[in-house]
Parts: structure tokens; sequence; C-alpha cells
């Protein structure tokens, strides 16, 4: 299989992790979606990455169809529940994580452009998106190890590429004081294998 994406996109690394997590192998090709000669529309019609090229050609596309399929091919580490309802939990986080870093990259694509387009409104209304996910994510995480309880899912992979986003392209948001419980899982996941090799690169 060959993933296209790119070493700053937190949807692409939550997929390259779940390859490493599921012992997956993949061949991976560097794109980035914005510049003029990319190729990344020829396999996504909506020109975003992650993509997974399968082996018989298929394009996936959309880092939460492409993590459930790698979850359901290997039976290594399943990183999503057998259990209906704990296994929409888990989608649940990954949809709020998905979330904050939607809001958070709003905010970075409208701060590219020059001063007179920006939208101070509209930056405001992403900010408190990005707040009110990270509130609802340490309310609910609570004092677990883990977002379902004891045990590792893609729920905190999904929510430790959003932590690792934010401290990426925004330094100047204090989540980790603010938010202990989230500093501490975030500095346990950075310790696995996956998360470092996949430590975002500007």
């Amino acid at each position: 299989m060959k993933l296209i994406g790119s070493l700053t996109s937190p949807y692409v690394r939550k997929t390259r992790i779940v390859l490493a997590e599921k012992h997956i192998g993949y061949t991976f090709e560097l794109e980035a979606p914005w510049n003029a000669d990319s190729h990344v529309s020829d396999h996504n019609p909506l020109g975003k990455v992650p993509v997974l090229i399968m082996d018989d050609g298929t394009s996936l596309f959309d880092s939460r169809v492409i993590v459930e399929y790698l979850d359901s091919v290997n039976p290594v580490s399943r990183l999503l529940p057998e259990s209906n309802r704990r296994r929409i939990m888990v989608k649940r986080w990954e949809a709020l994580a998905d979330g904050i870093c939607d809001a958070a990259a709003a905010i970075f694509l409208e701060r590219k452009r020059n001063d007179a387009q920006q939208s101070v409104e509209w930056i405001s209304r992403q900010q408190k998106k990005v707040m009110r996910g990270l509130e609802t994510a340490a309310h609910e995480l609570s004092d677990k190890k883990w977002c379902d309880g004891n045990v590792y899912t893609l729920g905190d992979i999904a929510v430790g590429c959003a932590l690792g986003y934010l401290a990426f392209r925004f330094p100047q948001i204090d989540w980790r004081d603010t938010f202990p419980n989230l500093a501490d899982l975030s500095d346990r996941l950075e310790k696995r294998a996956a998360f470092m090799e996949t430590v975002p690169v500007a």
C-alpha cells in the first residue's frame, strides 16, 4: 500500500501512527496538496491528504475512513473495540479530536491570507471551537489513563495528534497548564515509538 501525505498534517500523522501500531507495511509519498504541481487530486477528488492507495489501486480518503479500514485488515493491536457502544464512543473521541484540528487548521490558513483579507470574527469563532473541544476532552478524560479507560485506542491517537498539532502550530495556546490531564496524556503518547517517528516537521 502507499500513503500520500505531508509531514505537518495531523490527519496524516494519525494514519501513519495507526499503520505503525498495526505493523502494516507501506510506502510514504510526500505531497503538499497546496502546491500548484500537486497530484493529490488525481487520487482524491477533494484534493486533501491523507490518501491511501490500496494494493488493487483503489484510493481511500478521509483519515477516519482510512484508519477504520486499517484496523479491520489486521487483527494485531486492535484500536477500535468490538462492542458497538464502546466503538462509537471511541469514534466520538476521534470526531472531537479531528474537530479541534479542523478549527485549528482553519485559523492557520486564515492567517496565511494578507492582513486586509483576514477575518477577525472567523478566527475568533475557530478559537472558541478549539477551546471548547479541549475543555470537553479534558472533562471526559477526567482521571482516566486513556480515553476509553484502561485501554489504548484510536481515540488516544486522535487526541494525541490534535494536541501535537496545537503544540506545533500554536505554541502560544497554553493548554498544558490549563488542562494538566491532557498534558499527561500527551506526554505518555509522545513516548510511544509511533508518535516519536511522526513528530510534525515544517
